[in-house]
């Protein structure tokens, strides 16, 4: 894994998000890294995201998804440029949609891993595959549709003409 993560390459305008921004004190942080192929994020969940009593509720781990799959989208659509996640223009992606499949109770006492691996890359759009483990099993899959602000939009939030 690289030291920087994903999400430490967004500018502060684009860094407030709840699961993955770093500008967020109450947020989850969430930081995404390549590991080869795959990008993974690793979260200790805490008493506060409790389903049920020893289970962690379905809400974060589709988060942790989400994040962890616009962060990869981002980081792929550079990847396939060929350039440094801080060069301009800036890529930005957002979900378009997100499915996630529950497949075991989340301990909520384990580090969960997250990982993901991009399905599909075109200009625009990127998919990709997610899997949420903990102690060695997967409690979770999913599937995010991530789509990329339009340099207009990217303009409107950053307050450049």
């Amino acid at each position: 894994m690289t030291d920087k993560a994903f999400q430490d390459y967004y500018p502060d305008e684009f860094s407030h998000c709840y699961g993955c921004g770093r500008l967020n004190d109450r947020g989850l942080q969430l930081k995404s890294y390549w590991d080869g192929d795959e990008s993974v994020a690793l979260f200790q969940p805490e008493e506060t995201h409790m389903a049920v009593p020893g289970s962690v509720y379905g809400g974060l781990i589709a988060t942790l998804i989400d994040c962890l799959c616009t962060g990869t989208a981002a980081a792929a659509a550079y990847r396939e440029q060929g350039r440094a996640m801080d060069t301009d223009p800036g890529l930005r992606f957002v979900t378009a949609s997100l499915h996630v499949d529950y497949l075991a109770p989340t301990p909520l006492a384990s580090q969960l891993e997250v990982r993901g691996i991009v399905t599909e890359l075109t200009k625009k759009k990127v998919v990709i595959e997610a899997r949420v483990m903990a102690e060695g099993k997967v409690c979770a899959k999913g599937k995010v549709v991530a789509v990329q602000l339009p340099e207009s939009m990217l303009n409107t939030m950053t307050g450049e003409k």
